[in-house]
């Protein structure tokens, strides 16, 4: 298909049927990859002789006709002499109903409505699947969803990390909405998605919100909150978890700090900021931000007031060495927000509130699979430690 673009432009100037040259191309294509499927298996192309001593060899092909939007392809899949090959370019064509019905599970967790999934089903297999009949399918799917935001949670997590990302969604007209989530560490170092839950604005009551539904569920202790400065969120933690310390997230000081100067003293500025939270102890921590202060409140008196008077910059230093990298900013949160809307981008909006859910519970339910059963970095190495810190955690909570 080297003349691809020229051929196109010949038959549109021509006027002569699209679809049926789509069709011719889409049938070379398919069966070229046939063809280079057997190579593959018998290890030889057609004009080597060594396929003679080889034991298995060519043997024709069958026909097979293959229905697709653009008309039907003529297939022809091709057969070596041991009947050993099994083509996959083309899977055998089943129409049971348990495929019908996994597959409209599987769009309708894509966020594709149940209008577009039937449009799908129609041209794929030539049959007319209505959105009513469709949508009573999908409520295996919104089932699955119900029980995940209702499923009971382990008691004691070391760290939580809250974070919200914007998604656009249609109620009378679309608006971009906060999509606010929350991921837990626990002792062992497993990681996962506690919950997400959709509000109109990120707001610390929000948060409020979502953390007592949470403790319903049976989380009991948590250690440490990571986050952004967003107000009121570190009061929102502790009416809920009152023993729980909180940790704003550095990445977001420092483009806070960045922001506040001059492009020509950016560079030197990150430099000394990036000091502070690099430092051996508290102590030296606080010392470096006296230093830093000095030297730059004077001519940026804004960087004062961000920093000053703080109790949540050094927080993650009192926890282990191996895992500080891990708690002293919200990457965590942040880099799956980024990685949910990377996977949401082809869509311009969801229809719905429940269009959002749909998707967003897909590519939940594949990170915390890939998540729950490995072993975050850093905390493998300090169980006795996390150990420790909970228990001691859980018997503050209890005395008082």
């Amino acid at each position: 298909m080297e003349n691809f673009n020229t051929e196109l432009m010949q038959i549109l100037a021509q006027g002569l049927d699209i679809n049926e040259f789509f069709r011719q191309k889409l049938e070379l294509a398919v069966n070229d990859l046939l063809k280079s499927e057997l190579t593959v298996f018998l290890n030889y192309e057609k004009w080597e002789y060594k396929g003679y001593g080889s034991g298995n060899s060519r043997n024709g092909y069958y026909h097979r006709t293959l229905k697709t939007e653009y008309g039907n392809l003529d297939l022809q899949i091709p057969r070596d002499r041991r009947g050993e090959f099994k083509q996959q370019t083309i899977k055998a064509y089943t129409r049971n109903s348990d495929n019908v019905e996994n597959m409209i599970i599987t769009l309708y967790k894509k966020g594709i409505t149940t209008r577009e999934i039937a449009d799908l089903l129609e041209k794929m297999y030539g049959s007319n699947y209505s959105p009513a009949s469709i949508s009573n399918l999908s409520k295996v799917m919104a089932e699955e969803i119900k029980a995940y935001h209702e499923r009971a949670l382990k008691r004691d997590f070391v760290v939580l990390y809250c974070d919200a990302t914007y998604l656009p969604v249609r109620r009378d007209s679309v608006s971009k909405e906060a999509l606010h989530v929350i991921i837990g560490i626990d002792r062992n170092g497993n990681k996962e998605v506690l919950d997400y839950s959709l509000f109109p604005e990120e707001s610390a009551n929000n948060y409020k919100e979502m953390l007592i539904n949470l403790k319903s569920r049976g989380l009991e202790n948590v250690s440490l909150f990571v986050s952004d400065a967003l107000i009121g969120l570190k009061k929102a933690i502790t009416d809920i978890y009152p023993k729980a310390k909180h940790q704003t997230c550095w990445t977001h000081l420092m483009k806070n700090i960045e922001n506040r100067v001059r492009a020509k003293d950016k560079s030197e500025v990150a430099e000394d900021a990036k000091t502070i939270y690099r430092s051996e102890n508290v102590d030296k921590a606080k010392e470096k931000l006296k230093e830093f202060l000095k030297k730059w409140s004077i001519k940026y008196p804004k960087l004062k007031k961000l920093l000053e008077g703080k109790d949540n910059l050094f927080t993650f230093i009192s926890y282990p060495r191996q895992i500080r990298r891990s708690i002293y900013t919200n990457n965590i949160c942040e880099n799956f927000n980024k990685n949910l809307k990377k996977r949401m981008n082809p869509k311009i909006q969801f229809p719905n509130e429940k269009s959002l859910d749909k998707s967003v519970y897909t590519y939940v339910s594949e990170y915390n699979a890939k998540f729950t059963s490995r072993v975050h970095k850093g905390f493998g190495q300090v169980r006795f430690e996390l150990e420790k810190i909970m228990e001691e955690l859980k018997a503050s909570s209890t005395i008082n």
